[in-house]
C-alpha cells in the first residue's frame, strides 16, 4: 500500500533543504532520475533541473518553508497535496497544490498549480 502523506512530506523536506548536499540526497529519494517538474513560473527536469528550481526558490524567499496542507490523497500511481509557502510560523504568502504520478514510489511527474500568490 501506498503512503501518499509520507511521499508528499518527502517532496516538502527536499524543497525545505537548505544545504546543497542533503538536498541532493532528499532530491535523489523523492524523484526519480527523470523526473519532470512543471508550474505556471517555472521548470525542471531530472535531479539537477529540480535541484536548481529549488534552490531559485531558496534564493528568492530566504527563510520561508514550505508545509503540506492537510493529508496527501491519491490512487494507484497518482498523488495530489497542497502546500503553504511563508516564514516559519507565520501564514503562507504563497499557496498551491500539486499532483503528480509516481514511479517505484517516487515522484515522477509534478503538475503545481498556484492557488495564492501575492499581488
Amino acid at each position: 500500500m501506498t503512503d501518499y502523506t509520507a511521499i508528499a512530506e518527502d517532496y516538502i523536506a527536499a524543497w525545505n533543504e537548505t544545504d546543497a548536499d542533503a538536498r541532493k540526497a532528499l532530491v535523489e529519494a523523492a524523484f526519480t532520475s527523470d523526473a519532470t517538474y512543471r508550474d505556471p513560473i517555472m521548470a525542471g527536469d531530472g535531479y539537477g533541473g529540480i535541484d536548481a528550481l529549488i534552490a531559485g526558490v531558496h534564493g528568492q524567499f530566504p527563510g520561508f518553508r514550505f508545509k503540506l496542507k492537510g493529508k496527501a490523497d491519491g490512487f494507484g500511481d497518482n498523488i495530489r497535496f497542497s502546500w503553504g509557502l511563508g516564514p516559519d510560523g507565520a501564514e503562507a504568502v504563497i499557496e498551491g497544490s500539486d499532483f503528480a504520478t509516481l514511479k517505484d514510489h517516487r515522484l515522477s511527474a509534478i503538475t503545481g498549480f498556484l492557488d495564492k500568490v501575492p499581488g
